[in-house]
């Protein structure tokens, strides 16, 4: 019992820095297109572990709120980037809840954190950015400032199909290869 609850809390430790280490080197290559509007965040490709173990789910939660902490130092979001810490953090929860859930359909699993960012993080993104001044459409010079509505159905769509592109482009084959070499097994 005891070594299945040590088993349990390290996977969850190394899933968490794991999940930390790949979102701050996203911040550092990609910048905005890990934080902001676009939300290519390719570090959620690691919530494909949540098909493997429990453990994934406090451990990439613990993860999105190292990380968040991090980047609210980083980008200087003051108490704005606390929503992220928390809300951001629940969209990751949820997602990798859903994964295990649906762990034995993995592209149906896949869809949780899809949905769970794209919904959650736009919600209270435009917040984030408004505080700091602007808002304006990644690539364009179209501006939404002080339009809610428009700010979160751009976020949507723009945070869903990054989420998209990264669970599936990148997740998926992350999760065969950890089948064919069997991480995870007990």
């Amino acid at each position: 019992m005891r070594n299945e609850r040590t088993t349990y809390v390290a996977r969850a430790g190394v899933i968490a820095a794991v999940y930390a280490a790949a979102t701050l080197v996203a911040l550092l290559l990609l910048q905005g297109l890990a934080w902001g509007p676009v939300q290519f965040r390719i570090s959620e490709a690691v919530c494909v572990v949540a098909l493997f173990t429990p453990a994934a789910i406090p451990g990439l939660t613990v993860g999105c709120v190292v990380a968040n902490l991090m980047s609210l130092a980083i980008n200087g979001t003051g108490a704005l980037g606390l929503l992220d810490v928390v809300f951001g953090s629940a969209a990751t929860c949820i997602g990798a809840l859903w994964c295990w859930k649906f762990r034995d359909k993995t592209k149906l699993a896949l869809l949780g954190p899809v949905i769970a960012n794209a919904l959650i993080v736009p919600a209270y993104l435009p917040l984030i950015l408004q505080g700091l001044g602007y808002y304006t459409i990644p690539f364009t010079s179209i501006a939404l400032d002080g339009m809610y509505l428009p700010m979160y159905l751009f976020g949507v769509v723009a945070t869903g199909l990054g989420e998209a592109v990264v669970m599936y482009a990148l997740g998926l084959p992350l999760a065969s290869a950890m089948r064919r070499f069997g991480l995870f097994k007990d």
